[in-house]
């Protein structure tokens, strides 16, 4: 570690004193600082729960009757899975598992397939995982907002035919705030949020006083006696319970924007106190009042505060979207970089945190799906149905991921690993079996776009596979080229040809057809390939571009770049130190290869199968623009291949 050179004159005693204390002044400030938008953009999800967990438990479609002993065993069951799911499972072991400072589930899987021999099995598994959150991410802007508009019910029924309208203008002027990006948003979310959190546990505080004996579900025995005297419908409401915890994939796929810190302090000193405190008085109420049930949320809210706590559950409900949003860009990052997507334009919201995107397709596609589900379900209790088979089959997935790691990379003893894994997939395989029950009430919707999803991800992949063997097969190779090259005589132009190839060791067709038809090369030819790293990021320059020169003016080059970081290539060129080799910008163009796919059967790939990829390749995003390469700099020439 470098130390700073000792000082001759000392600094006086004031400002001594004031330097001192600035920099853990400045990082409390900034800590208080990511604590509030980390309330305001991880926590939102599971903030809004207490809207319909509790009344889908005993008013849902599997609802048991609201019983003294039902209404502890159930609240035992939401307390000890808040407890056990989100404190220990998420934030004490799962948000240890990050790929350099960058969660979420793709993250994972990454790291599994380092240390595995059969890591592409488990990267499978932790594709699945992804597309299953795309599809949640459908549902969880949907059910939040719609079930805080239905509490205008509980003032007027006058409302009801309005409920649907209402929430489709909240969703698409969410989804419109959206470019503003995660720092916009999150300051403007974090204080809307802590109001919400502090109302909701003044609300449960009210009404845990006027029933004290509710406490006792403290008491995990509560739990056990819930299921010995419900039996089999008993099982079933854990679908519901299971609303308690949704949210808990999202805060582990956001930790690349706030870090591990900031979203384990807000969630135990506000986040689960503040829940806790709701769920127990919604809890009171239905002891004192069974009839509550029916919506206990807004019935425990006063007469007199009714109207303006819909327009506070209903900002929080948005808030609530903000989680899993911000969480299917990241993941959709992470997706392009490692190759299972098209690309698709991203934009950086964040000139400080690299971890801060917007990607406008993704976004618009979401408020589609979001919006259609709302015309489609219309009620939030039809929207429960078909929430939470998504987010446990992706809970179980991390789980098992959690495992490898802990044994493969960590290297915990099985006697340490297995245990803790054992007891942790029990819990999710009953949330699972149980949410499997919801699938014919429209559980079928996340399974059947989780599997499209995978489905087109898995078709990029392969297409991408079979396209560039199709290219190895057509391109010379780069040893008889420059043999070829250095017995004619080419015309040489003054600047620099960067000629961009994922094939390394052919001629790039780029070349080939400049040379064909201008009858020229430049002085400097750099074959240029890009590579991302099974890492979020690479913070070393040096390590970024592995040159090789080549001979007759030509040099082989290849980038790095971690699968969250952004691919600008003329930056990283900037960085080359070889003095026989400048990049300057007025002096270099950049080939690129556009190619033009004809669907055939080849190599395995379908017919029917190509035509997809080869839609998908037309409507991939601007590789200029992907690339960051100067508009003006660049040139295109085309090719027709069939695959």
């Amino acid at each position: 570690m470098n130390r700073a050179a000792p000082t001759l004159v000392p600094a006086p005693p004031d400002l001594a004193q004031h330097g001192s204390s600035r920099q853990p002044t400045e990082r409390r400030t900034r800590l208080v600082v990511l604590c509030l938008a980390t309330l305001g953009i991880v926590y939102g999800d599971i903030g809004t729960s207490p809207l319909y967990a509790l009344r889908e438990c005993f008013y849902g479609k599997h609802g048991i009757p609201p019983t003294h002993a039902n209404v502890l065993g159930v609240l035992s069951l939401i307390l000890w899975s808040l407890l056990l799911i989100i404190s220990v499972k998420y934030l004490i072991l799962i948000l240890r598992a990050d790929n350099r400072g960058e969660g979420g589930i793709l993250a994972l899987a990454t790291l599994v397939s380092d240390v595995v021999d059969r890591g592409k099995i488990f990267f499978l598994l932790g594709l699945f995982g992804a597309a299953l959150l795309y599809a949640d991410g459908m549902i969880t802007p949907a059910i939040s907002v719609i079930s805080a508009v239905e509490g205008l019910h509980v003032a007027t029924p006058m409302f009801d035919a309005s409920v649907v309208p209402i929430a489709i203008v909240i969703l698409v002027a969410l989804f419109l705030f959206q470019s503003r990006g995660t720092t916009g948003v999150g300051a403007v979310f974090g204080p809307v949020t802590l109001i919400w959190f502090v109302t909701i546990a003044a609300l449960g505080i009210h009404q845990i006083a006027r029933a004290p004996e509710v406490l006792g579900a403290i008491n995990p025995l509560h739990a056990v006696h819930f299921f010995v005297e419900n039996g089999l419908p008993g099982f079933v409401v854990l679908g519901a319970v299971f609303l308690a915890v949704t949210g808990g994939e999202a805060l582990y796929a956001d930790i690349g924007h706030f870090g591990t810190a900031p979203i384990r302090l807000t969630w135990f000193a506000v986040v689960l106190p503040a829940l806790t405190l709701n769920y127990f008085g919604q809890g009171a109420l239905v002891l004192v009042d069974p009839a509550a049930a029916v919506n206990p949320f807004f019935r425990m809210t006063p007469t007199w505060a009714l109207y303006p706590m819909v327009i506070l559950a209903t900002a929080a409900a948005v808030i609530a979207s903000q989680a899993i949003i911000s969480g299917a860009f990241s993941l959709t990052m992470q997706a392009i970089q490692l190759g299972y997507m098209p690309r698709l334009k991203v934009n950086y919201t964040s000139e400080r945190v690299i971890g801060q995107i917007y990607v406008p397709a993704v976004n618009w596609a979401l408020m589609i799906c979001c919006i259609g589900l709302v015309l489609g379900f219309r009620s939030s209790s039809n929207l429960a149905a078909a929430y939470g088979v998504a987010i446990t089959t992706t809970m179980l997935i991390t789980t098992i991921l959690f495992y490898v790691v802990a044994r493969r990379r960590w290297h915990w003893p099985t006697v340490a690993a297995l245990p803790v894994a054992a007891f942790f997939v029990a819990i999710d395989l009953a949330f699972f079996s149980a949410n499997m029950l919801k699938i014919t009430h429209g559980g079928w919707f996340p399974l059947l776009i989780s599997a499209a999803i995978l489905f087109l991800m898995l078709t990029w992949r392969k297409g991408r596979r079979v396209l560039r063997s199709c290219l190895g097969d057509m391109c010379l190779p780069m040893d008889a080229f420059l043999t070829d090259l250095g017995n004619q005589n080419i015309r040489r132009v003054p600047g620099t040809a960067v000629f961009m190839s994922g094939n390394r060791d052919g001629t790039p067709l780029a070349l080939l057809h400049n040379l064909k038809h201008n009858k020229v090369l430049h002085e400097q030819v750099v074959l240029l390939t890009v590579r991302t790293e099974e890492v979020p990021y690479l913070t070393n320059i040096k390590d970024r571009v592995a040159l090789e020169r080549l001979g007759h003016g030509f040099w082989r080059a290849q980038v790095h770049f971690g699968f969250m970081q952004r691919p600008d290539v003329p930056a990283a060129l900037q960085h080359v130190k070889e003095p026989a080799l400048r990049f300057d910008p007025m002096r270099t163009t950049f080939f690129i290869g556009r190619e033009t796919i004809l669907a055939t059967r080849k190599l395995g790939l379908s017919a029917w199968r190509g035509s997809l990829f080869a839609w998908m390749t037309r409507n991939a995003g601007d590789v200029t623009s992907y690339f960051c390469l100067p508009p003006n700099g660049v040139v295109e020439l085309g090719a027709r291949v069939e695959v």
